[in-house]
């Protein structure tokens, strides 16, 4: 099992082996104290600030701003080796430089960020002279009496902590984001501090190292020790623009190097893949999505590339789909390595995260928002620029369709929940940026982006942000001044419309009614929190009578709109709210609408009303006002003649929960057999292209249950049967193996054997390997699973973590409700030690199965017994378990 380990005192300097002696012997807390722990300054001074509310645990906004007031110019440069033994720690130093300006807080100290600094800090220099620190929480502090009021320098020799190291055997990769670089390295970790970087790293001499910029020098000595620097490489990198802390960047091991030269641009992947067809297959496919990304940025910013070089690296099991490092992107390999037998969703969602990362060089990268309070920023323009870039290189898909299924459906999830936050939130203390993430930033924020774009123009809007770039270049900024900026251009209100849309949570309820003795149908919007908001915006609305569909744009507010049909239809005309799918809320149609746009939904004309009409057909279920069984029914009637993929992956993907969640067991098994029917034909259809057919078959595989349909799935994995076109690769062999395991199918441990047995790709072994007890048929095996996840470095692998999770509690098996609790109770450890989209995923993958009143019980219990529960944990956990509470309302 890959994972992070705990480092023992073997390889450390006699001076930190000794300060841990001195801190156990004297009892002295550091995380709650203040003491020198070296040196030859009187520092007594340091002892005033003990209980200073800027030196609580994490970066605080107060001690994030007393710095940024007394800071600039900063300049880092990091030495690191990496041994070739991963239970033997990484050593360090680091040189900070920096302006200094003294303010009338003079003695105010220094302070910079470093976790377990009392054991990992070894030796510190202030301006070339030995210097004496202290520590609170996680935080280094310097006399101001050290410094110059001008330019300083501080060199710190310390041990790296491995928390945001990622360290494997043969392989590590940092990642920072949003407030992590101070788990491993020292710094001041504020994004509205940038500073240059400049890396030296030491490594085995056999592996790869790839840093923000460029390498400029590699010194390799060979010898017989595999422990010791002579069997390694120092390799010396060139100095990055202004960058803030969370995009330092450092991926080094046995990865292979692909290079490409496009537009004269030279770019090279690193991965991990070691079946070469497999590469050869989607390379060529990869390189040239990132040059048309770059290309199309280049254009819309009229700004060139800002960064040096323009380097990703291929991670198996990335905690993310990618992360924007300048120099260095970070992407889930699975993600862009596809199977020839990829669904359309696959292929557009690898060109979207490239385009997605490509875009932070300039949404983020160069300009950083300046607290991760507008997180959000960067990423909506990410997501928002991701669309626009991906259209050229897919012509034959509609790219409207493409954003409405891509965004509205996952931000509705959130949105129609109790724990709906606004885009933008406050944050007291970078600690809690991670609980800023979600569906609402990545889905919803882009949405509101196109209304703004609709409001002013594309021209003024594209104006606007290269007048944002150009101002705010290699620093910071904030979404209230752009919006200053882009309200200068337009005669609109747009701070008001930011307050509605951006600062307040959940989405307005639409309401269509049906005046019969007037002929006509009223909208009105409501809040269904019941405070009275009101959110501005543009409808295209559809009606649909016997003589055709006909348009109406309206801009809905406050007052109701009526919309004239005609009296001859007054018993059949359908309105649909949403017809462009770009706008945004929950539509409550009147029941003659809901009936009609049901029965008649392959006739809706063009493609993306029509993903609209799913999309407000779902939401009518999830806020219970269509039956579950209607639309379940309704899907299993249209599939078969709906062509456009997207519209068929995203009825495919409301059957699974239709099917696992919303029918009860007997209405299941009443259905279980045309669902498979169905989908089966589908999978053999000739009229259908590979990538529907492979979307038809993943849906298959996933809710099969007959024991027809289940013999089929082990004649499928035997290779007694096939489907023509579709062939099984690794992965799907993996994911088929498991079901069966999961459905307690005879065998299964034999061919588990056979399948760990075939994997010849180590990363995919590891991973096989450490899942597989949660494929167990033994109880206590399984249940001892999920208990060694109580330990932090068990968890260490996320995406793996997270994948025998979604098994201990799949349906297919009837979940494992004794284990919620034990897995609720240890949500605030989750928070604290894991990456920022982790403590969502480990709930959705807890209690998003389920729907028995038991497991509600066991949640509200959860609620009730800890009400000193975060706000923003809360609101997650509200999230995650929407549909089970819906399920089962409290009496």
């Amino acid at each position: 099992m890959q994972q992070k380990r705990k480092h023992s005192t073997t390889g450390q300097s006699r001076s930190v082996v000794f300060l841990r002696a001195l801190v156990f012997l004297l009892g002295i807390a550091t995380l709650t104290n203040c003491e020198p722990a070296g040196g030859e300054h009187d520092t007594r001074e340091l002892g005033d600030f003990i209980d200073d509310p800027r030196l609580e645990r994490g970066v605080s906004w107060q001690l994030a701003e007393h710095r940024r007031q007394t800071l600039s110019a900063l300049e880092y440069d990091f030495s690191l080796v990496i041994p070739n033994e991963l239970t033997l720690p990484i050593t360090g130093e680091a040189t900070l430089r920096f302006r200094f300006a003294l303010n009338n807080d003079e003695k105010f100290p220094l302070v910079i960020d470093f976790v377990d600094a009392a054991s990992r800090l070894d030796s510190m220099t202030v301006n070339g002279k030995s210097g004496e620190w202290s520590i609170v929480e996680d935080h280094v502090l310097i006399p101001a009496a050290l410094l110059e009021d001008g330019d300083n320098s501080v060199t710190l020799v310390f041990e790296a902590g491995d928390a945001a190291l990622n360290r494997s055997t043969d392989f590590l990769y940092t990642l920072f984001v949003p407030d992590r670089a101070h788990f491993s390295l020292p710094l001041i970790d504020q994004p509205n501090l940038k500073g240059s970087v400049a890396w030296t790293i030491t490594a085995p001499h056999d592996w790869q190292v790839v840093a923000n910029g460029s390498e400029l020098n590699v010194d390799t000595v060979l010898g017989n020790d595999p422990n010791q620097s002579q069997n390694q490489s120092v390799r010396t990198f060139a100095r990055t623009e202004p960058l803030p802390t969370y995009l330092f960047a450092l991926a080094a091991g046995k990865f292979q190097r692909e290079t490409r030269t496009i537009d004269d641009r030279e770019m090279t992947m690193y991965h991990r893949e070691t079946d070469r067809g497999k590469v050869d297959a989607n390379a060529d496919d990869i390189f040239a999505l990132h040059a048309q990304a770059l290309a199309w940025l280049e254009d819309y910013t009229n700004i060139k590339y800002p960064f040096e070089k323009f380097d990703f690296v291929l991670i198996p099991a990335f905690q993310y789909g990618g992360m924007e490092h300048p120099g260095s992107i970070l992407y889930r390999e699975a993600s862009l390595m596809l199977d020839v037998t990829a669904t359309q969703t696959q292929i557009l969602a690898r060109a979207s995260v490239i385009a997605h990362e490509t875009a932070h060089m300039w949404f983020g990268d160069l300009v950083t928002m300046n607290w991760f309070d507008d997180v959000w920023t960067k990423e909506v323009f990410a997501n928002f620029m991701a669309a626009k870039i991906v259209n050229p290189a897919f012509p034959e898909v509609d790219h409207e369709l493409r954003f409405h299924t891509a965004h509205h459906p996952s931000a509705y999830a959130v949105d129609r929940t109790l724990g709906a936050n606004a885009i933008g939130q406050p944050l007291e203390n970078l600690r809690y940026a991670g609980s800023l993430y979600g569906a609402i930033i990545y889905q919803k924020a882009p949405i509101i982006m196109r209304h703004l774009e609709n409001l002013i123009g594309q021209d003024s809007l594209r104006e606007g942000l290269r007048e944002y770039l150009r101002d705010y270049s290699y620093g910071n900024a904030t979404w209230p001044q752009l919006i200053a900026l882009l309200d200068g251009k337009t005669a609109l209100d747009l701070e008001a419309w930011s307050e509605a849309w951006v600062y307040e949570a959940g989405r307005p309820r639409i309401i269509i009614s049906r005046e019969e003795a007037d002929a006509q149908f009223v909208l009105r919007q409501e809040d269904s929190a019941g405070l009275g908001r009101t959110w501005p915006q543009k409808l295209r609305l559809q009606v649909i009578t016997g003589a055709g569909a006909t348009i109406r744009e309206v801009e809905l507010g406050a007052d109701a709109i009526a919309i004239p049909l005609p009296r001859e239809d007054v018993d059949t005309a359908s309105l649909l709210p949403n017809a462009s799918g770009v706008e945004y809320g929950d539509f409550v149609l009147d029941a003659i609408s809901q009936r009609e746009l049901l029965q008649n939904i392959s006739s809706i004309e063009p493609a993306v009303t029509r993903g609209a009409t799913w999309t407000t057909l779902w939401e009518e279920v999830q806020e219970s006002r269509l039956s579950a069984e209607d639309f379940f029914n309704a899907a299993l009637r249209e599939l078969p003649s709906e062509q456009n993929e997207l519209i068929v992956n995203r009825v495919l993907s409301t059957l699974g929960e239709t099917y696992w969640l919303r029918l009860d067991p007997q209405t299941r098994l009443a259905v279980s057999q045309e669902l498979e029917n169905v989908l089966w034909r589908e999978v053999e259809s000739s009229q259908r292209s590979i990538s529907a057919r492979a979307a038809f078959y993943r849906s298959y595989r996933a809710l099969v249950t007959t024991d027809f349909g289940v013999a089929r799935l082990v004649r499928l994995w035997e290779g007694e049967e096939v489907v023509a076109g579709l062939p099984l690769s690794e992965a799907d062999r993996i994911s088929l193996v498991s079901g069966l395991a999961l459905r307690g199918v005879e065998g299964n441990e034999r061919r588990l054997d056979e399948q760990e047995g075939d994997i010849k790709n180590a990363d995919r072994l590891a991973r096989f390997r450490f899942i597989r007890p949660s494929l167990s048929q033994s109880k206590e095996e399984r249940d001892s699973l999920f208990m060694s996840f109580t330990d932090v470095d068990n968890r260490a692998i996320e995406p793996w973590v997270l994948e025998a999770m979604d098994n201990l509690h799949s349906p297919l098996r009837g979940g494992s409700p004794q284990l919620i609790r034990p897995a609720l109770d240890l949500l605030d450890e989750i928070q604290e030690t894991g990456d920022i989209f982790f403590p969502g995923r480990w709930l959705d993958v807890t209690i998003g199965g389920y729907q028995s009143e038991e497991a509600a019980r066991i949640v509200r219990n959860f609620i009730i017994d800890n009400p000193e529960l975060s706000i923003r944990l809360k609101n997650k956990l509200l999230q995650s378990a929407d549909l089970l509470l819906r399920l089962n309302p409290q009496n």
